[in-house]
């Protein structure tokens, strides 16, 4: 069995880390360098930086920053945001990235998760997906979450997964930054669907959503950025209250 992982997520707007809610309302939440070197300490088993912005400004994530966050780590760091080619992945693994994260540009062309998998190895493949019920069901949404594509969430995970994607970062946009808890119906439904790691993210609040999405769902990885970014949880207090309730944590 995998080890469950808690994974900070830096959310980067103009250089500088933000948070909202409902993926709207960004406000500063402080200076990326020392948010990453401040989890490491911290006991935090990856990093997610995200250059949320990138793809609707059409432009590259800021290498110059991964650079400068990677140098601080030694911890798993996966970077996304702008990805479109083989060589953005070349580049940011170079910087420092462990892993890239792609999300619009998989979703707009799923050549690309093969043509990744295949040159970089499935492991370096995350495929970020944001979900969100609409209407009549869960649907994929792009550009940071701004257009609904119409692809049925669990459909999109199942094709990801046999393109090559190494892992699914899930996002449910109705629980982002909400601290209501993570959405545990769906990260079940795809966690349970598909034979890749899960990272279950948005809505975490308090320690108990975190034992909550690891005991009723199967992600291996749990991912937050608000309770972390404003002291509300502490790592290692977080991974100490799940060792103590039989959960195996990295």
């Amino acid at each position: 069995m995998l080890k469950k992982r808690i994974i900070p997520c830096l959310d980067i707007k103009d250089g500088t880390t933000v948070k909202g809610i409902n993926f709207k309302g960004l406000i500063n939440a402080g200076n990326p360098v020392e948010l990453a070197k401040k989890y490491e300490q911290e006991g935090a088993d990856e990093l997610v930086f995200l250059d949320i912005t990138a793809t609707l400004e059409k432009r590259k994530t800021f290498v110059e920053l991964v650079k400068n966050i990677a140098t601080e780590l030694s911890v798993p760091f996966t970077v996304g945001g702008g990805i479109a080619s083989i060589e953005d992945v070349r580049i940011l693994l170079e910087a420092g990235a462990d892993k890239i994260s792609i999300n619009s540009s998989a979703v707009k062309s799923p050549q690309l998760i093969d043509d990744l998998s295949k040159e970089f190895g499935s492991q370096c493949v995350v495929v970020a997906i944001d979900t969100k019920f609409a209407d009549t069901g869960d649907f994929v949404h792009i550009k940071g979450g701004r257009e609904n594509t119409g692809i049925k969430t669990l459909e999109w995970a199942k094709i990801a997964e046999d393109l090559g994607a190494g892992e699914i970062l899930l996002t449910s946009m109705d629980g982002d930054g909400t601290k209501s808890s993570f959405d545990l119906r769906m990260t079940k439904l795809i966690s349970e669907n598909v034979n890749i790691p899960v990272i279950a993210s948005g809505g975490a609040g308090k320690i108990a959503d975190f034992e909550m999405v690891f005991k009723q769902t199967k992600a291996t990885g749990a991912l937050a950025a608000t309770v972390f970014h404003f002291n509300e949880i502490k790592i290692q207090d977080l991974k100490s209250e799940l060792k103590s309730k039989n959960l195996t944590i990295r």
